[in-house]
């Protein structure tokens, strides 16, 4: 059976996006690309350039889930700010087209990286790629939403209480056995909340590093990817999510910094990231901040176990990819936990 996640017809994508985008020339040429659970990503080659088209996995999927329109919405608003992102294109929400929802975009020739270690570059160029990650964190969340045409991006409420909640649904709406540590997050995260600090800023929802593109030969960020998850919410849910990547352990699954001698190799502390980005902010410090990592670890807990139920469905970009990272939600409900209580 074809995994239809894989495929694309270049075919009815050529013969709409002749119609649809001014200056495009077929025929196509599709290749996927490697990794991501999430909006399965093809690179789009044609007489008239490059192009990235992000599509909807096709398929019976949780409510609220990979929604590409969200993703072209605000990465459109972001156009000439502050906070890199490639060309948006177009937008086509006609299912018929291609089997579902989907956006094409610019193609941006950077350069990404997926082990924080930076391990391929000079020690004295890993410090500047980690202070750009910051810099750009740090103009996301400076964003004027009202501006940018986003006030009305996400559902009124608490940020938190609300993210707990949904998250706390699409994960028992996923749920293929019982995580001890996932139930006790969910029944004390809404008791642990710290007093609402009235920051209400854009927030990306999955902020990472390997979600960057860097210039070639220069530390500076061409594009920040991968939208899905981004709402209008509090800030440090974006910045615990670095740090709490960085505690995974090291290599291509964890991707992370656990036990590493950061200064032996150039990186930056937890501690100095987040002071750096808090000088950039005009912040003094930030109080509680075990909830925000412990918020951090059981979303992408929630996130893994969906992985892993579309991976168990057939339904995943990648079927194999899936049921591994799948595994490893126990492991971040565990340390969601020890977060929490330390």
């Amino acid at each position: 059976m074809v995994n239809i996640t894989q495929t694309l017809d270049t075919e009815a994508v050529a013969t709409y996006l002749a119609a649809h985008l001014p200056g495009f020339e077929g025929p196509v040429e599709a290749r996927k690309f490697a990794g991501g659970q999430s909006n399965p990503t093809f690179l789009l080659t044609a007489p008239s350039g490059r192009y990235v088209l992000r599509r909807k996995p096709p398929g019976q999927l949780l409510k609220s889930a990979h929604a590409v329109d969200r993703e072209f919405r605000v990465q459109s608003a972001l156009s000439g700010s502050d906070v890199p992102v490639a060309k948006m294109h177009l937008l086509c929400e006609d299912e018929s087209v291609i089997g579902s929802m989907f956006y094409v975009m610019d193609h941006v020739d950077g350069r990404s990286f997926f082990d924080p270690r930076l391990e391929d570059l000079p020690r004295a160029d890993r410090a500047p790629i980690i202070d750009e990650l910051n810099r750009v964190l740090a103009a996301l969340h400076s964003v004027d939403i009202e501006a940018a045409g986003l006030a009305d991006y996400s559902p009124p409420g608490d940020y938190f209480a609300r993210q707990i909640d949904r998250w706390a649904k699409q994960y028992r709406a996923a749920e293929t056995e019982c995580i001890p540590a996932m139930d006790k997050l969910i029944e004390e995260l809404p008791q642990r909340m710290p007093p609402d600090d009235g920051q209400r800023t854009l927030v990306h929802g999955d902020y990472r590093l390997d979600n960057l593109l860097f210039a070639k030969n220069w530390p500076s960020c061409l594009a920040v990817l991968d939208w899905e998850l981004s709402t209008i919410g509090h800030p440090f849910a974006d910045l615990a999510g670095v740090i709490m990547q960085w505690r995974m352990p090291v290599g291509a699954e964890g991707r992370g910094l656990a036990g590493v001698d950061r200064v032996a190799q150039g990186l930056p502390s937890d501690e100095a990231f987040i002071a750096r980005y808090c000088a950039r902010r005009g912040l003094t410090h930030i109080p509680d901040f075990g909830f925000y990592l412990a918020f951090t670890f059981f979303r992408m807990a929630g996130i893994l176990q969906g992985v892993k139920k579309r991976a168990l469905s057939g339904n995943a970009s990648d079927v194999e990819h899936g049921l591994k990272m799948g595994a490893l939600a126990p492991s971040f409900a565990r340390q969601g936990m020890e977060a929490l209580d330390g």
